[in-house]
């Protein structure tokens, strides 16, 4: 008995990665023997539910039973056998109870409802992982760092931080990710797609989030709220930045003359009064500038552009009257 436990551990382990893509299977064959058991009411099944036997052993690769109709139903899974075939695209399927949750892919059919915000769901474990959401149960909890998750899979992608694995890996230029979906995102450098097109002025992003931003601009809002002076941004990233003015936060500092700076953009111009840099330089004339709004004021000397009205704003320019 010993031994013939052995190799079905081995077994199980050997056959592991085989059995990854039918997990979801899996699962639902455990759901259906629930099912099928209580709509029998047989006494062996009650007996079960108390002891916690499972009786039928699968033997290769150990799973177990409580009814040997459900190990027969299971080893099709092992056998490769899928007898059960969608008519709209041909996918196959070793259960039947899968096909029928796939069929509603194509019937746009989500007859699984959340009785607390009526969102909708093709298969009952998705309702059920959305229904964490309500509860604000985290079941799957981060042995490392104590980290919790409303769902197994995000606990899954979350692994991948402390083991460094990048499953997901670029053809193009190599570089890898820990999900797909960032997989995704990122072919859109190399494709130049860029989905995401705003209904109002045409202007396209590679990312939903891009455009989500975008569209502040033409509803003037601006949601991030300093809540010190009340001042409002329309992006977060720069509500951090006006943030270190009341911190007195200064992250930049000039190794050479000790003078601080909020702002990344500031620091660099300052630099260049150290290097003399001036990396900015005019198309027409090739003179140079430290910072590109000079280049920009030098500009107008080769547009004729005068943007500022000095009758407007009371301004003498070249001997002109107020």
């Amino acid at each position: 008995e010993v031994s013939n436990a052995g190799s079905i551990q081995m077994s199980a382990v050997v056959k592991s990665e085989n059995l990854m893509p039918l997990k979801e299977e899996s699962q639902e064959l455990n759901e259906m023997e629930e099912k099928d058991d209580f709509m029998t009411g047989e006494k062996s099944f009650t007996y079960s539910v108390h002891t916690g036997e499972k009786p039928y052993v699968c033997q290769q690769c150990g799973k177990s039973f409580i009814q040997k109709d459900s190990l027969k139903v299971h080893m099709k899974i092992h056998s490769g056998k899928k007898p059960y075939t969608c008519k709209q695209c041909g996918k196959c399927f070793s259960l039947k109870v899968n096909l029928n949750s796939h069929i509603r892919i194509h019937a746009g059919e989500k007859s699984f409802v959340c009785s607390q915000c009526g969102k909708s769901f093709k298969q009952k474990k998705y309702l059920n992982a959305h229904m964490t959401i309500h509860s604000g149960e985290k079941p799957h909890t981060c042995k490392l760092c104590g980290k919790s998750f409303t769902r197994k899979e995000n606990l899954t992608i979350h692994m991948r931080i402390h083991t460094g694995e990048k499953p997901y890996i670029c053809q193009q230029c190599g570089k890898s990710f820990t999900q797909k979906e960032n997989l995704k995102i990122h072919m859109r450098i190399h494709t130049g797609e860029k989905p995401f097109i705003c209904s109002q002025c045409g202007k396209s992003f590679k990312q939903k989030k891009y455009l989500n931003s975008h569209m502040t601009i033409h509803t003037g809002e601006k949601p991030f709220v300093c809540d010190q002076c009340e001042k409002s941004f329309r992006y977060k990233a720069h509500l951090d930045l006006h943030m270190r003015i009341h911190s007195e936060e200064n992250c930049f500092i000039c190794h050479q003359c000790g003078k601080s700076f909020i702002h990344r953009s500031n620091f660099e111009n300052h630099l260049r009064i150290h290097t003399g840099e001036k990396p900015f330089t005019c198309p027409q004339c090739g003179k140079s500038f430290m910072t590109k709004g000079n280049l920009k004021i030098h500009m107008r000397v080769h547009t004729g552009e005068k943007p500022y009205n000095p009758i407007r704003t009371g301004l003498v320019l070249h001997g002109e009257v107020e």
